[in-house]
């Protein structure tokens, strides 16, 4: 039995650390377990391992396979292999410690849990950090308890193949044996090596030409390629020395070795220094397996690993097991002579190929892990994991309890504050339409106060004089109807008769009174107006001072005998002229032709709280932040220097916008969107009312509406139960964080789009069960490992 370990570690050393995704696989590919860890930044451990190689390694002179240059040496040797051997002993210290991390530990431990000691394990690193390349992580104390344990280096990404290399068969193993520039080391023992293999069928190419080798690699196919001689790494890109004038790099041998990847290339070796710049390449080849060397390779140990490695492997050892056995041989050998020389071999892995065995590669029928044969693609381990069944009702149990104590947070009133900000959110987010052509207010301002006799005003805004002058230029321009948005309890005096016969008996012109409550008394209308024309001004305030809502109709009352508001009799005055007329349902529902007006409750859209819900409410929908309609001040339309179509069929709200009458303190959803906060005045706000009424009837805006309860709670944990099926599927930190991130915007989307047609969807509700559902995944998968198939 055998099993693959791979840990994918993404960051770095200095600032990020590394977050850890560990899984554990079968021999056919199936995951077992996953977890989730982190191990910390740790600059100095960098530094150290750069200081090691460059510094204590590379002092020791040995007679590398790298392109001869001139290197200068200080000390003796005998004291520079002694600093290699201290700087090693520290820098293994220094790794046992770094993956002492508490972050790391358990990981640890769960991975010694689920392995047996007598398996074959391969434990693939996939990362892009170079550094972390170069650290020998073998000195992991793990692999002291796990004989048969070896570490392979793996890319984080994997390039999608066409198609997997055809099965062939033949009698004897095919090498392609390339011996490069051989200045100042013995590669001929190498090549004696490989000759004394069983059932091999060697071609050698001593100090070739680049196109002798392109022949080689497009003429026939071929089960290993080995180089021996100098090689060196240049920046991130590898270059051998074929011989003494030419060297090349994999980009230029790119197309020949694809060719015999097609064809069923196993293996790749590299026995010449500084290997990782050629591996980085040939990854995008997708070769199956490759041995090269970390760093700079002394002539004997090179030839050591080799014979100890291709003795072993064709003599039946697992591909793994005898790359461990020779690099532990290095290390007993020549550690003495060579400090470090064990650390130098690693095997880069496609994570997709099985190793093969001495025998597979006679007869190679490739091995293939199953579970991606049918893709006909290279495993990937964020797209091609399969969907573990048994794991579905923990996802969805997790997603019905965050949705389900969202719920109850909710309906104990505890996100209103949010959910209504969020209203006001989008209230502030629509496109602005302008100006409403139908109204025109009429402001009384402090100027046309004061330039009203204090006698004639008895303490009001506007005298009897001043209102019977206005009513008569305005009836010389035909207004569709006048709404007075004035308190006038008292009757017009004696000398006024002209005006009380107009408030009597026009038609068109509509007076205000207001119901009494705990906070304010009641106002009865002015005496001369019949109740038909009559409509309150009350308002709805909520919790945090805002606006939110329209109380279009009430019960009766002692002040105010009108049903109505002053805002609904203007309406139904101006579409009474188009043959539209108001009508009750039923249910006592107001419906205006078409259109019945939904009643607002407790427990609609985002109100949860026990607030005054007697009556006929809908949700205010505001027109605009700025100026709603037109405004003339009182003193302008006496003087005539108003513009009479601004007036003529329009609906004309008389009002005052005085400080000293404090009637210009009201919040609406703009408020707060701009400093300093913006509040509206009366008129203002009652001409608001009258612009959503005429809107919904003649222009076809939407009524606010919302999903009865059971909708929003199937809203709700919808999005929950879809984050969590999401989550699951992804594995590291940065792929959570971008599905929810994701997630979230497409709720936004959808609640903005169906808030431009009217719908109120829950969205803070919405949004915390996304975040909880995706937040309670990644804690189950970090810290609950599932049973193993």
């Amino acid at each position: 039995m055998s099993k693959s370990v791979i840990l994918k570690l993404e960051g770095d050393f200095e600032t990020k650390g590394f977050q850890v995704t560990l899984e554990v696989r079968s021999s056919e590919g199936k995951t077992l377990f996953e977890k989730q860890g982190f191990l910390p930044a740790d600059p100095d451990l960098a530094a150290h391992l750069k200081c090691h190689w460059k510094e204590k390694y590379r002092s020791l002179a040995a007679p590398y396979r790298i392109k001869p240059q001139a290197i200068i040496h200080q000390g003796s040797i005998h004291k520079r292999i002694k600093d290699c051997q201290i700087s090693a002993q520290k820098l293994q210290d220094h790794i046992s410690d770094w993956l002492e991390a508490d972050t790391f530990r358990l990981i640890d431990k769960r991975l010694r849990e689920e392995l047996n000691r007598d398996e074959e394990v391969r434990v693939l690193i996939r990362t892009k950090n170079p550094d972390l390349k170069k650290l020998p992580l073998h000195l992991w104390d793990f692999f002291e308890r796990y004989q048969k344990a070896e570490i392979a280096l793996s890319p984080i990404e994997i390039e999608t193949i066409k198609d997997f290399p055809k099965s062939s068969v033949h009698s004897r193993v095919r090498i392609l044996v390339i011996l490069g520039h051989q200045e100042g080391i013995d590669i001929e023992k190498d090549l004696e090596i490989i000759q004394s293999l069983p059932n091999t069928d060697p071609v050698v190419l001593v100090e070739p030409k680049a196109k002798q080798i392109n022949d080689r690699l497009w003429e026939q196919p071929w089960d290993i390629i080995f180089f021996a001689g100098h090689s060196e790494t240049e920046g991130e890109t590898g270059r051998i020395y074929i011989n003494p004038q030419e060297s090349l790099t994999i980009q230029e041998l790119w197309y020949g070795l694809r060719k015999s990847v097609e064809r069923g290339l196993k293996l790749a070796i590299f026995n010449s220094c500084d290997g990782l710049g050629l591996a980085q390449k040939l990854d995008d080849l997708n070769i199956p397996q490759m041995i090269v060397m970390r760093e700079l390779v002394p002539d004997r140990v090179a030839q050591e690993f080799l014979k100890h490695f291709l003795t072993n492997f064709a003599a039946g050892q697992p591909f793994y097991v005898a790359v461990r056995e020779a690099r532990e041989r290095l290390h007993d050998d020549f550690e003495r002579e060579f400090p470090c020389a064990s650390w130098l071999p690693v095997i880069c892995q496609n994570p997709v190929y099985v190793p093969p065995t001495w025998e597979d590669l006679i007869g190679y029928s490739p091995n293939i892990l199953e579970e991606n044969i049918p893709q006909k693609q290279i495993y990937n381990p964020a797209k091609s994991h399969a969907w573990r069944w048994r794991e579905l009702p923990k996802v969805l149990f997790s997603a019905i309890t965050i949705s389900g104590m969202i719920w109850g947070v909710r309906s104990l009133g505890g996100l209103q504050t949010w959910e209504l900000k969020g209203y006001d959110h989008f209230i502030q987010m629509r496109p602005d339409p302008g100006l409403d052509e139908r109204l025109l207010l009429i402001t009384i301002t402090d100027n046309d106060v004061q330039r009203q006799p204090p006698e004639d005003r008895q303490g009001r805004s506007l005298s009897d004089r001043s209102l019977a002058l206005l009513l008569e230029k305005l009836e010389q321009y035909q207004p569709r109807v006048i709404g007075l948005h004035l308190f006038r309890e008292t009757g017009v005096n004696s000398e006024s008769e002209n005006l009380r016969n107009s408030l009597q008996t026009s038609d068109r012109f509509f007076a205000t009174c207001r119901y009494g409550n705990t906070e304010n008394v009641g106002v009865s209308p002015p005496p001369e107006v019949p109740l038909n024309r009559q409509g309150f001004s009350n308002i709805l305030i909520d919790a945090d001072g805002v606006i939110r809502r329209n109380l279009l109709s009430v019960g009766l009352s002692s002040d105010c005998q009108t049903r109505f508001s002053l805002s609904w009799k203007l309406a139904e005055r101006y579409l009474a002229d188009q043959k539209i007329v108001a009508k009750t349902t039923s249910e006592g529902k107001l419906k205006l032709e078409n259109t019945v007006f939904k009643i607002l409750k407790q427990g609609s859209g985002a109100y949860q709280t026990d607030l005054d819900w007697r009556g006929h409410q809908i949700m205010l929908n505001y027109r605009t932040s700025g100026e709603i309609a037109r405004q003339v001040t009182l003193s302008e339309v006496l003087k005539g220097e108003v513009d009479p179509e601004w007036i003529r069929d329009r609906i004309v709200i008389i009002g005052t916008t005085a400080s000293s009458f404090n009637d210009h303190r009201w919040f609406t959803p703009y408020s707060y969107q701009k400093q300093p906060i913006q509040t509206i005045t009366g008129i203002e706000l009652q001409a608001q009312m009258v612009s959503q009424i005429l809107s919904i009837i003649l222009e076809d805006q939407p009524l606010i509406w919302w999903f009865p309860d059971w909708g929003e709670s199937l809203w709700i944990l919808s999005w929950s139960i879809g984050a969590g099926l999401i989550a699951w599927r992804v594995r590291s930190p940065q792929a959570f964080l971008l599905t929810t991130g994701t997630t979230l915007i497409v709720l936004y989307g959808c609640c903005w789009g169906l808030f431009l047609r009217g719908g109120w969807i829950p969205l803070i509700p919405s949004a915390l069960a996304i975040v909880g559902a995706t937040s309670g995944v990644y804690l189950q998968k970090t810290f609950k490992t599932p049973e193993s198939p």
